[in-house]
């Protein structure tokens, strides 16, 4: 707990070094690229696009869970930080080597390159949300007041990722295949999380277990939230079990990887 108290002064007192260092880490992405940052919409687009044609009204015909709602409207608030998060853990996990001249500098706090892979994924989040705001508008709903939840769900979201990176940035360091075992639980990550479907197909076969084993995952609270916010206007203290749920477990997780972390961390310019 104390590594972690002094981790959070030195990111408030280097706060100007990592605002500058995640832009120049976003604009990086797209150098030598003609269409340049067109392409960070480019795939979450089409990803949407093709579920909706499997799930929605050509394809399996998924009725939404949530009365006077389009499949594509119940879907993108599901994905969209479903593509954030699997976005900031992949970049994250590699940080260490992307960055290992800096890791290789003594002066330099190696912890913060987590975070500022962390916020140069919360540049390209912020558009795609700002797409699903007109989203729907286009379609015809009118702004709630509890849109402006998407802030703190946005913020648990990078929370979660982080703790998460911290663990699999230090391991990646040593064992070079955690990008590619990342990259699977992903996958693995997304069907188990209810975002192309809802939980209530299990209901109407009478897997009445399968809802609370999806519940376990703690990024079922972000995708509920989010469509919560969006679409039912809920809050989040209506979900308090999953609410105390799910800060647990990021806390839990979070102190775990910064254990991992500051273990390895004088190891780390020895390997790279």
């Amino acid at each position: 707990m104390n590594y972690l108290t002094s981790l959070l002064k030195e990111l408030v007192a280097k706060r100007k070094l990592i605002w500058e260092l995640s832009k120049a880490d976003f604009r990086k992405r797209f150098v030598g690229s003609y269409f340049g940052v067109v392409w960070m919409f480019i795939q979450p687009i089409v990803t949407v696009l093709i579920y909706w044609l499997i799930f929605g009204p050509i394809g399996f015909k998924s009725a939404p869970p949530v009365p006077n709602a389009s499949y594509v409207q119940w879907l993108v608030p599901g994905i969209a930080p479903w593509f954030f998060f699997s976005e900031a853990l992949n970049c994250g996990t590699g940080c260490l080597q992307e960055y290992n001249y800096l890791v290789k500098k003594v002066v330099f706090k190696v912890e913060i390159l987590p975070v500022i892979k962390l916020i140069s994924c919360l540049f390209v989040h912020a558009f795609f949300v700002a797409i699903m705001f007109i989203v729907f508008l286009v379609s015809g709903k009118r702004p709630q007041i509890s849109w402006i939840q998407i802030i703190y769900y946005s913020f648990a979201a990078s929370m979660y990722a982080l703790a998460l990176t911290y663990l699999t940035s230090a391991i990646q360091v040593f064992f070079k295949d955690m990008a590619q075992i990342v990259s699977i639980c992903l996958q693995f990550g997304m069907w188990l999380t209810p975002i192309m479907y809802s939980e209530q197909l299990f209901l109407d076969k009478g897997l009445t277990m399968a809802p609370m084993i999806l519940k376990l995952n703690p990024f079922y609270y972000i995708a509920a939230g989010y469509r919560d916010s969006m679409l039912t206007g809920d809050w989040f203290f209506m979900r308090p079990t999953l609410t105390v749920y799910f800060w647990a477990v990021t806390l839990i997780t979070m102190l775990v990887g910064l254990k991992v972390f500051k273990r390895l961390r004088p190891h780390f310019s020895d390997v790279l």
